[in-house]
């Protein structure tokens, strides 16, 4: 399996990070794109110190990434770029109101814009999972094009009924949505109806 993982400016980046850790622990190759927005904002979050320049893919992950590509935001020869390179899925998560409207619009300046502006016009599967409160109108009409356009939109809100004990337990109830919506097979969190 392939798939496109990108981490845009919002808060939360602990959702694409425990994302990335997911999919990389069940060996799923990801192509990884990081905004600079989002370095700030993991910088802030997460206490850590990275650089798009010299990206260390290992020290996000906590663990050994031999199945993670990076890929520069500003790169648009990288294979997401292109509807004839194959992937299954594509994750924007967290993804910033302000990415969301940019795809919206068709505007693809960038590797992860681009990269999501590709997955929509080949019909592939699109994730995007906003982190953001309370929404304005121009919000839910992004959210509501992007819909109808074929994504899958999938916010960052975090469900109660598994009893959560930690907030690794909350993030875990969106990032198990999220792969589910990837087809990827995970123990994060039980079945509703299974015993939790």
């Amino acid at each position: 399996m392939k798939t496109v993982l990108a981490l845009t400016g919002a808060s939360g980046t602990i959702y694409g990070i425990r994302l990335l850790r997911a999919l990389a622990d069940r060996q799923v190759h990801v192509d990884l794109i990081v905004s600079a927005r989002a370095v700030e904002v993991i910088r802030h979050e997460q206490g850590l110190e990275l650089s798009l320049d010299r990206f260390d893919v290992e020290r996000l992950l906590g663990q050994a990434a031999e199945t993670v590509t990076f890929h520069h935001p500003a790169d648009l020869f990288a294979p997401p770029a292109s509807g004839s390179a194959h992937y299954d899925g594509m994750a924007i998560v967290p993804c910033s109101m302000g990415t969301l409207g940019r795809v919206a619009a068709g505007v693809a300046d960038d590797l992860i814009t681009r990269s999501a502006d590709v997955f929509l016009k080949e019909r592939r599967k699109l994730i995007l999972a906003p982190r953001e409160t309370p929404l304005s109108a121009i919000h839910l009409d992004n959210l509501t094009r992007l819909s109808a356009a074929g994504a899958t939109i999938l916010p960052c809100m975090p469900s109660f009924y598994t009893h959560p004990q930690t907030v690794e337990d909350l993030v875990d109830t969106v990032v198990g949505r999220i792969l589910d919506h990837l087809g990827v097979e995970h123990q994060l969190l039980p079945r509703w109806g299974e015993a939790s």
